[in-house]
């Protein structure tokens, strides 16, 4: 089997010469990778950057190698098509269909996964023209991710600047992984829903320097997030004390403690389609908070520390859905009688499906690789063996989709 064919496609934005990243990873990794800019783009990055990069000539006209019939050839023969930067005169172009340049003649023509990755400015993204191109897009079954929040050009920030480059990868790998889906119309079987997921681990303070925390590193739940985003979700992502970089197309809510992680999920959590509790939240908190520093004092033991009770997050999610057909996911992170205890806190949560893994100071947490079986409440088992955390993440998915109710008409 020969190098998997990806089609680099850069539209006139000033985020091109990000491009050359993507390009570089996309290689690195073993991809065959053939450029496709358009003529705007070249006032970013030139023919000849593309070209040695890429080790593929780099071309925008349709009248180019007219033997070879490169405006259909091209997207016939890919594996994968992602657009980055996909400016708003590129997404109006493809979905309505117009073929005026090499780029979206290929478009026309991919019978393969296509992946949108979107940089423009925030009035221009917000527009309703350019939302109703990207739900014509999603609903014909590409993937658009949404862009990232940050600084722009010139002075100017906002929602609209190119997700970093190595997470548009890391959703590329993703799909090509999965491949494309059976169907010559169906979309990735997320598209549409709102998924919510939790991620690393709360901090409770006990002063302003110390606190009562775990080793949850985060890294399951951004699996979640980014796979979730590769098969067409729109996800909120709630992150408690992670050193990790935002996933591309995930809204990211930032908190700290077990309560503030319960306001952020319950607020993310209405109208959802799914939520997942991958964070390892605190089940104490100190019962009283130091304003100052707790000295150490020679000769004396320090005073006990009081605990008390958070709220059971998952607990409540599940039982707040009544009636909404909300699928609600949690974790079990065990010591001993892995299964046994998972079954017993499966009943007792109330959710859909409880992922329960063994975990200590050498397994799972900070780790990039799992394994675990995903108990279902109708009594289903699915062992999960060890390997990469977006594994175990896309089995998640698939158990997800399965007891998702169909999409309102």
């Amino acid at each position: 089997m020969g190098k998997p064919k990806v089609v680099l496609g850069v539209s006139g934005g000033i985020a091109a010469y990000k491009a050359c990243e993507l390009l570089r990873r996309l290689t690195e990794s073993g991809h065959e990778v053939r450029v496709v800019p358009t003529a705007a783009s070249l006032n970013f990055v030139g023919e000849a950057t593309w070209s040695a990069l890429s080790g593929n000539p780099a071309s925008t006209a349709v009248w180019e190698s007219v033997h070879e019939v490169p405006h259909v050839r091209i997207g016939q023969s890919a594996d994968l098509v992602v657009v980055a930067p996909a400016t708003a005169d590129m997404l109006a172009k493809a979905a309505h269909g117009l073929a005026d340049d090499l780029l979206t003649n290929t478009l026309l023509t991919a019978r393969c996964p296509v992946v949108f990755a979107p940089a423009m400015h925030t009035e221009m993204w917000e527009h309703p023209a350019t939302q109703e191109n990207v739900a014509t897009l999603r609903r014909r079954g590409a993937v658009v991710i949404e862009p990232a929040v940050g600084r722009l050009t010139g002075k100017d920030t906002g929602k609209g600047r190119l997700p970093d480059p190595e997470e548009i990868f890391e959703v590329c790998r993703h799909v090509l992984r999965r491949g494309a889906p059976s169907g010559a119309t169906a979309g990735p079987d997320l598209a549409g829903r709102h998924v919510v997921v939790s991620a690393g681990g709360t901090r409770e303070p006990l002063d302003p320097v110390r606190f009562l925390g775990n080793r949850s590193s985060g890294k399951q739940g951004y699996a979640l997030a980014r796979t979730a985003v590769a098969r067409g979700a729109r996800v909120t992502l709630v992150a408690a004390n992670t050193a990790l970089a935002d996933p591309a197309g995930v809204d990211v809510v930032r908190v700290g403690t077990a309560l503030q992680l319960r306001e952020a999920v319950r607020e993310a959590a209405a109208g959802a389609d799914a939520v997942v509790m991958a964070a390892a939240v605190a089940d104490f908190r100190p019962a009283e908070y130091a304003s100052g520093k707790i000295k150490k004092k020679d000769g004396e033991e320090p005073a006990p520390v009081a605990l008390v009770r958070n709220p059971d997050v998952l607990a409540e999610i599940s039982a707040s859905r009544a009636g909404e057909g909300r699928i609600v996911v949690g974790f079990a992170a065990e010591t001993d009688d892995v299964l046994a205890n998972g079954r017993a806190k499966l009943r007792r949560k109330g959710c859909d499906l409880l992922v329960v893994n063994e975990v200590g100071e050498a397994k799972t947490f900070g780790s990039e690789e799992n394994e675990a079986v995903v108990l279902g409440s109708d009594g289903t088992e699915t062992h999960v063996p060890h390997g990469p955390k977006e594994v175990l993440a896309d089995v998640i998915w698939d158990q997800v989709v399965a007891r998702l109710p169909a999409r309102r008409a």
